[in-house]
């Protein structure tokens, strides 16, 4: 009896032992192509909030941003590029994390020139639910493009005013949530980067 519980205990540490080396070759061998999709899908986000710019490059975030954050305990900025044609800087891609969402965070890329125009927004991840959420990329992020406010607000039935953003119907949460994170990207610009 013994010796069939070390037989057994035996068997399970080898079962452990090769699925743990297995697990740690497939992460090696993915790593590197993971890295590369997400590099690759932050310079489209880039491209597409920046279309004339020919060159991003990664801003140095040093700076004491608790005044900022304070503000906006719910966003964070993940990076900051600057978009340069030509070596000249056209302005700036601030790609902010928004934890406000109804499927939880929403990160995206913020075109903002250097007037405070928006070049647009990309999403690059979301978690917002099907059929609702999920068409920000379709109903927001097109009311955003060239646009120039302090802030913006969102309303129902139709956006009049230069700063509103018409809802998603039936995605207030949503909506709410890329509204403040535009906000606060916006804010971060005029703080730290004009």
């Amino acid at each position: 009896m013994k010796n069939t519980i070390i037989k057994d205990a035996l068997i399970l540490f080898l079962i452990t032992a090769v699925a743990g080396v297995l697990l740690a070759f497939v992460n090696e061998l993915t790593k590197e192509p993971i890295r590369k999709q997400k590099e690759e899908a932050v310079t489209a986000a880039c491209r597409a909030v920046f279309p004339d710019a020919d060159e991003f490059v990664q801003k140095d975030m040093q700076a004491d941003i608790s005044e900022w954050s304070g503000k906006y305990p719910k966003d964070a900025i993940d990076k900051v590029y600057e978009a340069k044609k030509g070596g000249v800087l056209c302005g700036y891609v601030i790609n902010v994390c928004n934890k406000e969402g109804y499927g939880g965070t929403i990160r995206f890329s913020l075109g903002v020139a250097e007037d405070g125009t928006l070049g647009g927004v990309s999403i690059l991840e979301t978690s917002e639910t099907p059929g609702l959420g999920l068409n920000a990329e379709e109903v927001l992020v097109p009311q955003f493009k060239g646009r120039s406010a302090e802030s913006f607000v969102y309303v129902k039935g139709g956006a009049k005013a230069d700063n509103e953003i018409d809802a998603i119907s039936s995605a207030t949460i949503t909506t709410r949530a890329f509204v403040n994170g535009v906000n606060a990207g916006l804010d971060y610009f005029r703080m730290y980067l004009r």
